[in-house]
């Protein structure tokens, strides 16, 4: 990572893109900035490694992260990816444990980080701050119980849906339309919900033969998002 300096000014607007932050007064904001340290990222660059010791938190900026999980075997699960407005590192910085996954830079990224004394200092001193860390944290719980819950109960083929129906809803829909781009590789959609390549690519080509999606060049059109929506959700018995 290339350690970076920005002025006051420049720190605080970085910050406020941080969602824990957008409500936060500007000289809440300088008070963060003066904490904080600055760095580079390139793509694939480690910034924490699973069961290391460090226990800084850090505020991902612009870019986004790639947070992950090698099994003894080597095989890669995918935990999650962190676009510009995320924070890592806060569950070592609290407990005061090792880290509990790798993070890498996706794509060039810049990101501020703090010391976990710093962190806790603000989370005391400022209700807000610790009222948006829980809010997080209570979200956080929430993801991976339906995760468990969709490797418990789900079959392949609609972990494979679940997964899509999740990353469209990060797009902006249009006319029951949502763009998906770039479109993860086979692997990387393998990785996510704990299957292979071969099974990926099989259900892509049934959803695309169902004129679900459109597979277009880098991107993945979803062509109708209320009937994802409804595959998903009655096989979660929700419906």
């Amino acid at each position: 990572m290339t350690t970076r300096h920005f002025s006051p000014d420049r720190a605080c607007a970085l910050l406020s893109v941080i969602k824990e932050f957008k409500d936060l007064s500007l000289t809440d904001l300088e008070v963060i900035a003066q904490a904080c340290q600055w760095h580079r990222c390139e793509v694939g660059k480690e910034i924490v490694r699973y069961h290391d010791d460090s226990n800084s938190v850090f505020f991902v900026t612009q870019g986004e992260m790639r947070v992950t999980f090698y099994s003894m075997s080597g095989k890669e699960v995918i935990l999650c990816d962190l676009p510009a407005g995320e924070i890592f590192g806060e569950l070592t910085a609290i407990d005061g444990r090792s880290r509990s996954a790798t993070v890498v830079a996706k794509t060039s990224s810049l990101v501020a980080s703090i010391s976990s004394s710093a962190f806790q200092e603000l989370i005391y001193n400022n209700r807000q701050i610790a009222a948006a860390i829980l809010q997080r944290l209570t979200g956080q719980i929430r993801r991976l119980t339906e995760r468990v819950f969709e490797f418990s109960t789900l079959a392949v083929r609609n972990r494979i849906q679940a997964e899509l129906l999740r990353l469209a809803k990060k797009q902006t829909m249009v006319s029951n339309k949502v763009i998906i781009s770039p479109i993860p590789t086979h692997v990387e959609l393998a990785n996510l919900v704990s299957t292979h390549r071969e099974a990926v690519t099989r259900e892509l080509n049934d959803m695309e033969r169902e004129n679900l999606i459109l597979r277009k060049g880098h991107e993945l059109h979803i062509l109708d998002v209320a009937k994802l929506t409804e595959m998903v959700e009655n096989v979660r018995g929700i419906l």
